[in-house]
């Protein structure tokens, strides 16, 4: 059996989503979108709904994929409704769901729903993706109330540059959420994984870690609270074949690596098919039986090759760790020119396995 696979840490899991609660003082949604940012959703909120106050996902499918698996909690649309026919089913199923746009508005003012729905009513404070006009809050807000189709309302916007901690951007935004729904008494969420790391000032009854959940800091620089960050994914490998090259011999297509001296060659079964960044660049790290060494050449689609030269202990059948709790996601990415948002969602392929229960 090929030896890639991904190793997810259910305790990681919860204790980062408890990191989260800790230093937000706040409900924290668990945001299992995108099948938990390639950690598998059904897994993840199965090894959360102990403790958590509820979940969040992009769509209706997400979320009823979790209530067929048997997750009671609340549930959050973090996209809203595409069609005005998903709104029965969203009561049907007790989700709650984000009004980002008049039209939703409007749909909810028609529908026929008989058991009020828990809206998050979003605001476009600046992000400029989705959300509402700030000039259109109040109005939206008073039309919610008076329709008798809704029972709470939670008003929400989205930082743009949070990760960024000495950008002003963030109070700018902060500044025209507060100034557009002044005198309205209901309960906030703004902070996202970068809120709640790094902008602890933000007022938030609800935060929504995202990122955070799986361990990985989206800060650029070392950040004191990210630090406590525990990795939940560890993806790994085994050395399949050994090879010993003079000086100057080439390695992978086009050449990207020619050896500089006597180097051992060690393939890896992982590659871009399985969600390894194929632009990783030499000297991105890896680990090869707890010692950490660097990848050498052109990622191939199912291979990889990293050096030996200094682990004379490695060889055939030697443990490799791309990325885990040795070498950092994040750090991978940065190599790469990505975002370990994007390492983790690209997985495929590889099994995962869950430690942890």
């Amino acid at each position: 059996m090929r030896p890639a696979r991904a190793l997810i840490d259910l305790q990681a899991l919860r204790h980062n989503y408890q990191l989260a609660r800790e230093v937000s003082g706040a409900r924290a949604l668990a945001v299992i979108k995108a099948d938990a940012y390639g950690h598998g959703a059904v897994r993840c909120a199965q090894a959360l709904q102990e403790q958590a106050d509820g979940f969040a996902v992009a769509c209706i499918e997400e979320a009823l994929q979790l209530r067929e698996a048997g997750i009671r909690g609340p549930i959050l649309l973090l996209e809203g409704f595409f069609e005005a026919d998903e709104l029965p089913l969203i009561e049907q199923h007790e989700l709650w769901c984000v009004v980002h746009s008049l039209w939703q508005l409007e749909v909810i003012e028609r529908s026929a729903v008989r058991r009020p729905l828990t809206v998050w009513l979003k605001m476009d404070s600046g992000m400029h993706r989705v959300g509402l006009h700030p000039a259109d809050y109040q109005a939206a807000y008073q039309r919610l109330l008076a329709s008798g189709k809704v029972a709470k309302i939670v008003l929400m916007s989205h930082f743009a540059r949070a990760d960024e901690l000495d950008c002003p951007r963030s109070a700018e935004q902060l500044a025209v959420f507060q100034q557009a729904r002044q005198g309205i008494v209901a309960e906030v969420s703004l902070r996202n994984s970068p809120a709640v790391l790094g902008w602890p000032n933000v007022p938030s009854d609800w935060v929504r870690p995202g990122i955070m959940l799986y361990g990985a800091t989206p800060f650029e620089q070392a950040q004191a609270v990210a630090a406590r960050l525990q990795p939940v994914m560890t993806l790994d490998s085994k050395i399949i074949s050994v090879r010993e090259l003079p000086a100057g011999e080439p390695v992978g297509y086009g050449a990207r690596f020619v050896s500089e001296r006597s180097t051992r060659v060690g393939v890896v079964a992982m590659g871009y098919a399985d969600g390894y960044p194929r632009h990783a660049p030499t000297g991105t790290p890896v680990a090869v039986d707890g010692q950490l060494t660097r990848l050498i050449g052109r990622v191939s689609m199912d291979m990889l090759t990293v050096d030996l030269t200094d682990l004379p202990q490695a060889g055939l059948g030697s443990r490799v760790e791309l990325w885990g709790k040795q070498v950092l996601a994040s750090d991978v990415a940065t190599q790469a020119g990505s975002i370990p948002y994007q390492l983790f969602c690209n997985l495929r392929r590889a099994p995962l396995l869950y430690l942890g229960h």
